[in-house]
C-alpha cells in the first residue's frame, strides 16, 4: 500500500513536471481553456495530496501511541508494524508536503540542498516500508512453520536488533540518490526545476542499480529453488 501511493505520488510529479514546463514554455499562446484546466487539476492533486497527509499524519501517528502505550502489546509483530507507521510518518512529513508543493508551483523553491534532501527521504521511506513488510512476513512464516523453534529468535531484542541494521543498510546505501538529484535548469524557458527521478548521468546510477536488483532477484529464486531440489 505505501509502496504503491509512493510510486502514484511520484506519477503525479512526472505529470506535474510536463504541465509546468509547458505552461512556462507557451507563455501567452496558452489558451483560456488550457489555463483553466491545469488550474482544475492543480486544485484536485492538492486537496488529494492534503487528505493523504491528514489522514496518514494520523492514522499512523495513532498506531505508534496505541501500542507503546501499552506494554503488553510490544509482541515482535507489534515492533515492526510501529516502524512500519514511523516509516509512514516520515514519508508523510517529509515528502508528500513538498512533493505537493513541487506540482502546485512552476519551480521549486526550496532549494538544491532540500531537493536532495526530499528526493533521498523518499526512497529511504520507500525501502523501509518494503522492508519492514519483508521482516514482517519472515516473522510470520516462522511463528506459523516453526513455532517452537523460533521461540528463542523471535524476541523483542532480536526485532529491535533486526529492525536497527535495516535503518542503517537503507540510509547508507541510499545516499547515492542524494548525489544524483539536484536543481536542473530548463534550457527552454530558463526556469529552475527539480529533477523528477534520476537527473544528470542518470545512466551510470539508475542503469547499474536495475542490474543489481535482477540479479538479486535472480540469485535468490535460485537459491530457492537449489533449497526445493535438495529437499
Amino acid at each position: 500500500m505505501v509502496s504503491e501511493l509512493q510510486n502514484y505520488t511520484q506519477q503525479l510529479v512526472d505529470a506535474a513536471s510536463r504541465i509546468n514546463l509547458s505552461a512556462a514554455t507557451t507563455g501567452p499562446s496558452v489558451s483560456q481553456e488550457e489555463q483553466q484546466t491545469e488550474l482544475i487539476v492543480t486544485t484536485i492533486v492538492a486537496i488529494f495530496f492534503g487528505f493523504i497527509g491528514i489522514t496518514g499524519l494520523l492514522g499512523n501517528a495513532l498506531v505508534v501511541l496505541v501500542v507503546l502505550s501499552n506494554p503488553q502489546m510490544r509482541s515482535t509483530t507489534n515492533l515492526l508494524i510501529i516502524n512500519l507507521a514511523v516509516a509512514d510518518l516520515l514519508f508523510v512529513v517529509f515528502c508528500i508536503p513538498f512533493t505537493a508543493t513541487d506540482y502546485v508551483l512552476a519551480s521549486w523553491p526550496f532549494g538544491d540542498v532540500w531537493c536532495k534532501t526530499v528526493q533521498y527521504l523518499i526512497v529511504v521511506t520507500a525501502h523501509a516500508s518494503i522492508y519492514t513488510l519483508v521482516l514482517m512476513s519472515l516473522d510470520r512464516f516462522l511463528a506459523v512453520v516453526h513455532p517452537i523453534a523460533s521461540m528463542v529468535i523471535r524476541t523483542e531484542k532480536n526485532t529491535v536488533l533486526a529492525i536497527t541494521v535495516l535503518w542503517i543498510l537503507i540510509i547508507t546505501t541510499a545516499l547515492p540518490v542524494s548525489f544524483s538529484h539536484g536543481i536542473t535548469s530548463s534550457i527552454v524557458s530558463g526556469l529552475l526545476k527539480p529533477p523528477v527521478g534520476i537527473c544528470g548521468g542518470w545512466k551510470w546510477f539508475a542503469t547499474p542499480r536495475f542490474v543489481c536488483g535482477k540479479s538479486v532477484k535472480k540469485s535468490i529464486k535460485t537459491i530457492m529453488r537449489t533449497h526445493d531440489a535438495r529437499e
